[in-house]
């Protein structure tokens, strides 16, 4: 038996399914956005066993882009849960068959109340689409189950119809990526766009040392800093120069070697600083990169040392960029 081929022909009816729904999709999605957009509550998922378990996942992804929702199940709402929902609130009901029999003894309820339903059914002649204030059709040839029962084919496309449906909503919502950011905090993207470099610098007991610091000295300063070099100041606390343990390694190779010299004699001159505390960490590890740097010297306006900001720190917050 050919494994490959069998799942092959699973993607492929799946990916035709799809094509085929996005050619037949109602035009009444226009009037389910604005129904969703217009509301002033939030938008409630339901649904039970596999259509359950994509509605919940489809609730996740209203919320995190810009679409105040949550998932109840029916059952729990029968037994109390009903009162989660608001008199502005929109309702999503799943169900293939349009049948479930939990979730359509929440219905007459729901109408009771007032509350607008969408249905998301095969037929809009089952219960659930009668019951419907709009209606978005499943609608499938065939499951991939070979024996055209587990749900398959039409969990595919349910899925896909909510991400659709999420997608309409972000652009309605003009929804841009710092919103997105704003929901993930923190995701890679929300450390992206949210922390700064005054978040990660180093502040206290800093490596700093003076401008007629021996070598040996420095060395000692270097090693209790933990940053892998130390700074040098004139007497009035401006950065002169940095000492990194790569200029130590390749002052050590060359026959002047002493330890008793001025380390300010082998350090890297006027190293790169930065004032600006409020950048984002990310943009730090763009120049950091760009200069062929380990570490950014933060100063203020007049050039005495805030802190520092090695890559590590930003390596181990997660940062990345672009």
């Amino acid at each position: 038996m050919n494994y490959s081929n069998i799942a092959k022909e699973v993607l492929e009816m799946e990916a035709n399914e799809l094509l085929r729904a996005s050619k037949e999709l109602e035009n009444n999605i226009e009037k389910i956005v604005e129904l969703i957009y217009n509301s002033k509550g939030k938008l409630i998922i339901t649904g039970v066993g596999k259509s359950g378990l994509v509605g919940a996942k489809m609730a996740a992804t209203f919320a995190s882009t810009g679409t105040p929702s949550f998932f109840l199940h029916p059952t729990e709402a029968m037994h109390g849960d009903l009162g989660m929902i608001g008199k502005d609130d929109v309702v999503l009901g799943i169900s293939y068959s349009g049948e479930s029999e939990e979730l359509i003894r929440i219905l007459p309820h729901l109408k009771r109340l007032n509350i607008p339903l969408i249905s998301m059914a095969k037929s809009k002649d089952t219960t659930l689409g009668r019951y419907g204030d709009a209606f978005i059709k499943i609608n499938i040839q065939k499951e991939a189950c070979p024996l055209n029962i587990a749900p398959t084919t039409s969990t595919t496309l349910t899925l896909a119809l909510g991400d659709a449906l999420a997608v309409c909503l972000m652009k309605r919502r003009n929804f841009k990526k710092e919103d997105f950011a704003s929901f993930h905090p923190g995701g890679s993207l929300g450390k992206q766009l949210f922390i700064k470099i005054e978040d990660l610098m180093k502040k206290e007991n800093l490596p700093i040392v003076p401008r007629e610091t021996i070598l040996k000295d420095a060395i000692i300063a270097m090693n209790e800093g933990m940053l892998g070099s130390v700074v040098i100041v004139d007497k009035d606390k401006k950065v002169l120069g940095l000492l990194s343990d790569g200029d130590l390694r390749r002052f050590m190779t060359s026959k002047d070697f002493t330890l008793d010299c001025l380390a300010y004699e082998i350090s890297s001159k006027n190293p790169k600083t930065l004032q600006n505390t409020k950048l984002l960490a990310s943009d730090a590890l763009k120049l950091i990169e760009e200069y062929k740097i380990q570490i950014l010297i933060i100063t203020d306006d007049k050039g005495k040392v805030k802190g520092l900001l090695h890559i590590h720190d930003l390596i181990e917050a997660g940062i990345k960029h672009d």
